[in-house]
């Protein structure tokens, strides 16, 4: 469906749209009716915007090397490189990963502490973008010691759209590693 084998990727009738940002953008243009974001030319839609790209920009590469690199941490290796592949995992993880994961996932803290929703006190688009890399934070233990994004994720699946949404689906779990 896309050149490049990109997922997520929908299609609604001749039109193809990869990219979960702007699979949202699309939805919301498209389907939302004013639903789902703050009205424009306001901070709530400056803070949408923010929240929209920064999860996908921001968070998710980090989360998705910290994967990487635990996944290298634990794979089978010859004997003769597995202490060298753990020392440099080591050392990224020590200077770059788990520094920047606490300084995004305590910066991510303080911004939900503020008014409970990413782009203002209402429930938006950019609180779903969100809920992904925060339940993938939460896999990896980032969440311990940060009640406002735990409470965050109890919000999100208590919404009647997410239990629907898991009903249809089925439950899905997110490695730890």
């Amino acid at each position: 469906m896309h050149p490049l084998g990109k997922s997520p990727v929908i299609t609604d009738g001749d039109i193809t749209v990869a990219e979960t940002g702007a699979i949202i953008e699309y939805l919301l243009d498209t389907y939302g009716a004013g639903r789902l974001r703050p009205q424009p030319h306001t901070a709530e839609a400056r803070q949408f915007t923010y929240w929209l790209h920064y999860a996908e920009g921001s968070l998710m590469p980090l989360l998705v090397m910290t994967l990487i690199f635990r996944r290298i941490e634990t794979a089978p290796l010859p004997f003769f490189v597995k202490p060298i592949a753990r020392a440099i995992v080591g050392k990224v993880k020590e200077g770059y990963l788990d520094p920047n994961t606490t300084t995004h996932f305590d910066f991510i803290e303080a911004e939900i502490a503020r008014t409970g929703w990413f782009a203002g006190d209402q429930f938006s688009a950019a609180d779903i973008q969100m809920s992904f890399p925060i339940e993938a934070g939460q896999a990896r233990g980032a969440l311990q010691q940060r009640k406002n994004l735990t409470q965050f994720l109890e919000r999100i699946h208590a919404r009647p759209a997410y239990v629907r949404a898991l009903a249809k689906g089925g439950i899905f779990t997110l490695s730890d590693g």
